[in-house]
């Protein structure tokens, strides 16, 4: 089964720290991002979320990220974790991050 536990880097250069995952499937940790728009320095960000843990092992999840230390704005990420042909844990993911805007007519401009 794959074990979100540990040290996870993305193509970009970000990394995850997953602290522990939890019988029932929940787990909290740090985001390291290295990506911003932001002009404030980028620091660690608490992250907390859920795994679907099933018998293959090729388990679904999907995280919070609260980007509070430096922005406004919060992030989603749902994916998958896939046992590779190599023996090594490879997640694949999807996000959607939502910035706070000033009013209501710049909401169409807040989530990427």
């Amino acid at each position: 089964p794959c074990n979100l536990t540990g040290w996870w880097e993305n193509d970009l250069g970000s990394k995850m720290q997953v602290f522990k995952v939890n019988n029932d499937g929940t787990f909290s940790g740090e985001y390291h991002t290295a990506v911003s728009s932001t002009k404030k320095p980028i620091q660690p960000s608490p992250l907390i979320g859920s795994q679907h843990l099933d018998e293959d092992g090729q388990c679904t999840f999907g995280f919070t990220v609260n980007w509070k230390k430096f922005s406004d704005s919060t992030a989603v990420f749902v994916g998958q974790c896939f046992n590779g042909d190599d023996g090594k844990e490879v997640l694949h993911t999807s996000w959607l991050l939502r910035e706070k805007v000033d009013s209501e007519p710049g909401d169409w401009k807040a989530t990427r």
